[in-house]
């Protein structure tokens, strides 16, 4: 097993915010693994217009994502220049729109964005346009976000194995075209560690940014459940389901969810919050005998990397009645209430009124039939509203205080334990070679907030390293994974995506 430290000094200096003075690279290869403030002190130097960043990006997308199969976006804005264009002309009359100006953004397919269809990866909705952004979308374009495209997702969010819809397709792992994204918010994840687009929202009921994040080398954060608005989200569980950023690196990602949630995160991005915090070692969730065997060195090195910093870690913390916590889940049946509700909220335009039909007749891809089975099975279209909310539920809130309590009892910050115990599955073998996934485990039921951070690599294949905090101990988890992401550097760009693209010759639409 090949396990991969940083990447060296000729990947950063293809990054844009590496400071290298060697020979000017193309605009191409500029937004190549750019993040938001080095964009922003090109454009404030004159050295780059928004409009040349936009172009760049939609360059980057005709020249790499469907001649290479990746096919993680969905939709690419018509008016994506036009958007740029607004903000040049803000920005040369002294106005700078905001913390996130001319960040071009790709968005999950079950965001609502207008004048996008939001299809949910569906085929039935491939035509359904929202009357308006989400909340969320709609605080990232005030911020001076571009919305440059749509990304593919598992059907109605379904599977964290893969990503495919019956909608667009299947998208690939960008750092090996044979391999799952994990799901169901890959596309979103290709796209921005393809560098695509600058970053990307997804949505998680139980793993889907944090996995995709750990597949692709990215950085994904699930917040406290309810922190961040649901408004024109399709849902999967109204009670699991979060909104969040996938990023490149920590600080985009802090300052993407404080423009989502109206909070300060990017401040905590300072000093060493590393230096003497007390991280716990879950070990339920990170023992060696059922890892693979490189992601188990992988983790350990990380460890080791830790206490480098300055951490002590604490090994092992032990939850009370954790795995009957843990097979238990506390799954509650309210996925066809939940869509059926959103359904309603597009009046006469919806295409379906009941999401049992859609399955009744089929309209689905043939590899969504299970999971679709599981979650419409033993639910009548009101079932969900007898769903207790996390805040009533005795065995999600026994959970949480049994984390809480271990935490509190071991005097740590966090606990830390690897995103997934195993690589990225085969997309020809991607049921059977499921294995690993932590992020369904702790966070979903408990409601508690998780990032995963790059940590290393294993076979040339990307793992994350994941840390869980308390209720709305965001800011921690920021500045613990930015610190750790400051020390290591171990994000790299996939290889098959790192060159110039050819000029864009055409209109932008698709």
């Amino acid at each position: 097993m090949k396990i991969f430290p940083k990447a060296g000094l000729t990947l950063l200096c293809a990054a844009l915010v590496a400071g290298c003075t060697t020979q000017r690279p193309s605009r191409d290869t500029l937004v190549t693994e750019a993040d938001i403030l080095g964009l922003h002190r090109l454009i404030r130097k004159g050295e780059l217009r928004c409009t040349e960043i936009v172009r760049a990006y939609l360059n980057r997308i005709d020249a790499f994502d469907k001649p290479t199969g990746l096919n993680a976006i969905s939709m690419v804005a018509d008016d994506a220049l036009a958007q740029a264009a607004v903000i040049d002309a803000h920005i040369k009359s002294g106005k700078w729109p905001g913390p996130l100006t001319c960040a071009p953004l790709g968005i999950k397919d079950n965001i609502d964005v207008t004048p996008f269809p939001t299809t949910a990866g569906s085929i039935v909705l491939a035509q359904s346009r929202p009357p308006d952004d989400a909340e969320v979308v709609a605080r990232l374009r005030a911020a001076g976000a571009i919305v440059l495209a749509k990304t593919n997702m598992a059907e109605w969010a379904f599977s964290p194995r893969r990503t495919i819809s019956s909608s667009r397709g299947e998208t690939a792992n960008a750092y090996s075209l044979d391999r799952v994204p994990a799901g169901s918010s890959g596309g979103t994840a290709s796209a921005v560690a393809a560098s695509l687009v600058l970053a990307g929202l997804g949505s998680d009921t139980g793993n889907s940014i944090r996995g995709p994040s750990s597949h692709l080398a990215l950085v994904g954060m699930r917040s406290t459940w309810g922190l961040a608005s649901l408004d024109g989200i399709v849902p999967l569980l109204l009670d699991r389901d979060v909104v969040g950023p996938m990023t490149r690196t920590v600080a985009d990602n802090a300052r993407i969810l404080s423009v989502m949630t109206g909070k300060d995160y990017v401040s905590a991005l300072a000093g060493r919050p590393l230096a003497g915090v007390r991280l716990g070692v879950l070990r339920a969730l990170a023992d060696p005998k059922t890892m693979a065997e490189g992601t188990a060195a992988a983790f350990t090195a990380a460890l080791d990397e830790l206490r480098a910093a300055g951490a002590v870690i604490v090994d092992d913390i032990e939850i009370e009645n954790f795995q009957a916590h843990a097979n238990d889940g506390y799954y509650c049946p309210r996925f066809r209430a939940d869509v059926n509700e959103y359904l309603a909220s597009l009046g006469g335009s919806a295409p379906e009124r009941d999401v049992a039909r859609i399955f009744d007749t089929g309209r689905f891809a043939p590899q969504s039939r299970a999971q679709f089975a599981f979650f419409i099975k033993e639910e009548g279209p009101v079932a969900g509203k007898g769903c207790p909310p996390l805040e009533r539920s005795a065995g999600r809130l026994a959970f949480r205080r049994a984390v809480v309590g271990a935490m509190d009892a071991a005097g740590v910050t966090a606990l830390v334990y690897p995103s997934w115990t195993h690589p990225p599955a085969r997309i020809a073998h991607a049921e059977k070679e499921y294995r690993g996934d932590n992020s369904q485990v702790v966070a979903p039921a408990t409601g508690l907030p998780a990032i995963t951070v790059p940590m290393r690599f294993v076979d040339d294949l990307p793992a994350g390293l994941q840390l869980l905090g308390r209720p709305n101990s965001e800011r921690a988890l920021y500045g613990l994974a930015w610190h750790y992401e400051q020390e290591t550097h171990h994000r790299r760009p996939p290889a098959a995506f790192s060159g110039a693209a050819t000029p864009r010759t055409r209109s932008p639409s698709r």
